[in-house]
């Protein structure tokens, strides 16, 4: 079925379909339904001004309970060959974004397995972070006026950073586009260099991409985190899934009294359904899309939306995708909207469990760290069927794919009203992440990659299936 067949066949359900589905347009709500809200003010989240003092980082050891001893020892036995070889990673924020977040618990586990690895964040003005943004939007599909001045300013500040920066480790590790003109220090170096691309390559713009094409060429490997977003290159690619650290803040096990706590400071009503979108305000993640999909369901089930995200040093759009999203929220008290400052994992974290559905509504992706964490929860996951979601979510199985906002707004409705299918997706979830999107296995992709660059070792075999050999029962299906 075409993508277009998808989102006619979505409508059909979200606006016409009877029996317990959506009644006709003029057709009153069955009995049951949201009862007529009462006017009243949408309530003040009490937001922490203060960023508390940052946990120590897990050691390896801590990841046993989860994964089990022998993937432990695994790690070590394969930093062996390693010790003492050094790697630079170099991205453009050290806050905010799934990146970032990766890098964070990446680097420690790294240093304590012996492999001296150093992070660090490249710097620039507004201009080259607008650029960069562009480019950001272009790559995924969307229209950009590439001019000489812009090129101009992107080679200038990595420039810039090039030469502020010295590259003598063995292994350099550039991640994303805003990096990518420090591959011009390569003939100068001795070690082995290495692009991780985290968004979707799968529809670049082609003067973006042809501008950017000659730059990852220089590069001795490229990994991306899909099939689908891999490009037609001179250099050896590989295959990487990111990965969320179940011990980290935003994922380890909270006090049912904090939950709570959190979810009295942002004004959430836990007597009623919650559906949560965790993401940055960014029009890639269709923030409107949800609060409309929201609007449709909310006629039918009593329920609140949380829409809860942040900004990145290197978005400089978030100001004005966040006032979009006010605007088509209105003055409805039940959509709860949070612009939360970096330092609030924990909170997030009590969010998300929280919930009664998360959603990912993205509309370009690069993998979806956000659907990992709801599945990790145990939670039902509804996710656009773009970029690398749907390695996480096989529909009808770990959670249910959509393709429009009205495919959204019927699946939503169905889960809230089937919450014994919701919780198998919940459960399977959960399954498939622990056994493919976890940081162990992240640190096991790297060290394994970092042998094969310095030619310790040679590629035999692809990654591991992203689909586990075993999975629980199956949900049942979910109609689409």
């Amino acid at each position: 079925m075409s993508r277009s067949e998808q989102r006619d066949r979505e409508e059909k359900q979200a606006g016409t379909e009877r029996n317990g589905k959506y009644p006709a347009e003029g057709e009153r709500p069955a009995s049951g339904g949201a009862a007529p809200a009462e006017r009243r003010q949408r309530p003040r989240p009490r937001i922490s001004e203060t960023p508390p003092a940052p946990p120590p980082p897990p050691k390896l050891d801590d990841y046993a309970p989860i994964v089990g001893q022998p993937e432990i020892d695994e790690l070590r036995f394969l930093a062996q060959r390693l010790r003492n070889k050094t790697v630079k990673m170099v991205n453009s924020t050290a806050v905010g974004g799934g990146v970032a977040e990766i890098l964070n618990r990446l680097i420690p586990l790294m240093n304590e397995l012996e492999v001296p690895t150093r992070w660090e964040v490249i710097t620039g003005g507004n201009d080259f972070f607008e650029v960069t943004k562009g480019f950001h939007n272009a790559l995924h599909g969307g229209d950009y006026n590439v001019t000489r001045d812009v090129l101009d300013i992107f080679m200038m500040y990595n420039e810039q950073n090039r030469q502020r920066m010295e590259f003598a480790e063995d292994l350099f590790v550039i991640h994303d586009p805003q990096p990518a003109g420090l591959i011009r220090s390569k003939s100068s170096t001795r070690g082995k260099w290495i692009w991780r691309c985290h968004i979707d390559l799968s529809n670049p713009h082609p003067e973006v991409w042809g501008f950017l094409r000659p730059l990852i060429e220089q590069f001795d490997a490229a990994i991306f985190s899909s099939p689908a977003f891999s490009r037609q290159l001179q250099i050896p690619q590989y295959l990487f899934y990111p990965c969320i650290d179940p011990l980290s803040e935003k994922n380890k096990d909270l006090e049912e009294s904090f939950i709570g706590k959190v979810c009295e400071d942002f004004g959430v009503d836990r007597s009623r359904p919650v559906i949560t979108q965790i993401s940055r305000f960014d029009r890639l993640k269709d923030p409107v899309g949800v609060i409309q999909a929201y609007q449709m369901v909310k006629k039918y089930v009593d329920c609140q939306l949380v829409l809860a995200g942040g900004g990145a040093t290197d978005d400089p759009e978030g100001a004005v995708v966040l006032a979009e999203v006010m605007e088509q929220a209105g003055d409805d008290p039940d959509i709860i909207i949070l612009n939360l400052p970096p330092w609030s994992a924990l909170e997030i974290n009590a969010l998300q469990r929280a919930s009664t559905i998360i959603v990912q509504k993205s509309l370009k992706e690069g993998f979806g760290l956000t659907v990992t964490e709801g599945l990790w929860k145990g939670k039902p996951v509804v996710g656009g069927a773009v970029g690398g979601i749907p390695v996480q979510i096989i529909h009808k199985l770990t959670g249910v794919l959509v393709h429009s906002v009205e495919g959204c707004a019927y699946q939503l409705r169905y889960l809230l009203t089937h919450p014994e299918i919701a919780e198998q997706l919940g459960k399977n979830g959960r399954e498939h992440v622990k056994e493919n999107f976890l940081m162990t296995t992240n640190v096991k992709r790297w060290l394994l990659l970092f042998q094969i660059m310095l030619g310790m070792a040679r590629p035999v075999k692809p990654d591991k299936a992203v689909v586990p050999s075993e999975l629980p029962k199956a949900a049942p299906e979910v109609a689409v």
